[in-house]
């Protein structure tokens, strides 16, 4: 049965604790290795960037155990169990995906080189758009994920407001806001989820009533966030609740959309077939049905691509138990 959560910290972030405290910028998630990424991929000839990337790969499998091991717990569930010898190429191959796309993400922002973007489902993305009210695009931490909304961008003249979650360093956070602040047009509304931010809920119920597109992840509740647990991968996974309650107060629908890394500089974005949520006198069973059928297509994502699905901390705990 589903139940009600609520959420003290990001789940599927990794974690910050005293080593994080002494390291500062030197840890993982500090603004040092932001700003080394993004040179490394500005400045460096190309034979140098595929030289660099299984090295960098190398030695944080090998330095982060806990993340690691967190792979290795999320992909048993999804692609089964195994020894122990496959389940660190399944961590190599998830960590060398995530360093690819990171990359490429840098790239998209310097602006400095173009990639191929593939597009499957564009007649569901239309059948929404032509209608002409907004609706949200929900996509998951796979692949590249940011490009969801963009490529939505290219066939739309519309407002689109997209929701980033803060980096866990503040100093970090403010490189990045930097970064797409500056990569961004008109047509884009960047607004960073916060726990202490109470209105941006009724930003974004205003701007899908005017006919915009809110573009989000559904994948990760945010840190104090409302989460209902369905059925994902044959277990019960949380899902932030945020997500199913603005389409139902804004009586849109939802387009989930995933882009996937297929080669160098080239993804596939693929739209799945909307969401509605239905508003009833009961709420709780509104929201549980949306989120179900959310979960329905983030798993189906997940299991298209499992080794990018970047999720790094344990997405299910050992007291979760199995779905019927």
């Amino acid at each position: 049965m589903s139940r009600d959560t609520s959420v003290p910290v990001a789940p599927q972030a990794p974690h910050r604790g005293h080593v994080a405290r002494l390291l500062g910028p030197l840890h993982v998630t500090g603004v040092l290795w932001f700003r080394l990424h993004r040179w490394a991929v500005a400045h460096l000839p190309e034979w140098a960037v595929r030289v660099v990337i299984p090295v960098c790969v190398g030695f944080f499998y090998l330095v982060l155990r806990r993340i690691d091991r967190a792979i290795e717990d999320n992909l048993a569930v999804v692609l089964g169990p195994c020894g122990w010898w496959e389940a660190q190429r399944r961590v190599l191959r998830t960590l060398y995906q995530y360093a690819w796309c990171l990359s490429e993400r840098y790239e998209e922002l310097n602006g400095d080189r173009d990639g191929e973007l593939e597009v499957e489902g564009l007649e569901l993305w239309r059948g929404l758009h032509d209608q002409g009210p907004g609706f949200i695009l929900l996509t998951a931490h796979i692949g590249h994920w940011e490009l969801g909304s963009m490529s939505g961008a290219a066939h739309s003249e519309r407002q689109i407001h997209l929701i980033r979650e803060e980096e866990l360093d503040p100093a970090a956070q403010r490189f990045i806001a930097n970064l797409i602040s500056r990569a961004s047009d008109e047509r884009y509304v960047v607004h960073f989820a916060r726990s202490d931010d109470p209105m941006l809920g009724l930003d974004l119920l205003r701007a899908l009533r005017g006919g915009a597109i809110v573009a989000l992840q559904g994948d990760r509740p945010r840190a104090g966030g409302s989460a209902l647990t369905v059925p994902m991968c044959g277990r019960e996974f949380a899902l932030p609740v945020g997500t199913a309650a603005l389409a139902r107060s804004a009586q849109v629908a939802i387009l989930p959309v995933f882009v996937f890394r297929t080669g160098r500089r080239q993804a596939r974005c693929v739209f799945r077939p909307p969401i509605s949520v239905a508003h009833s006198a009961d709420r709780e069973a509104d929201l549980r049905a949306a989120l179900e059928a959310i979960a329905t297509r983030i798993e189906w994502a997940i299991r298209r691509q499992p080794y990018q699905w970047f999720c790094f901390r344990e997405a299910w705990s050992d007291s979760a138990s199995p779905s019927a």
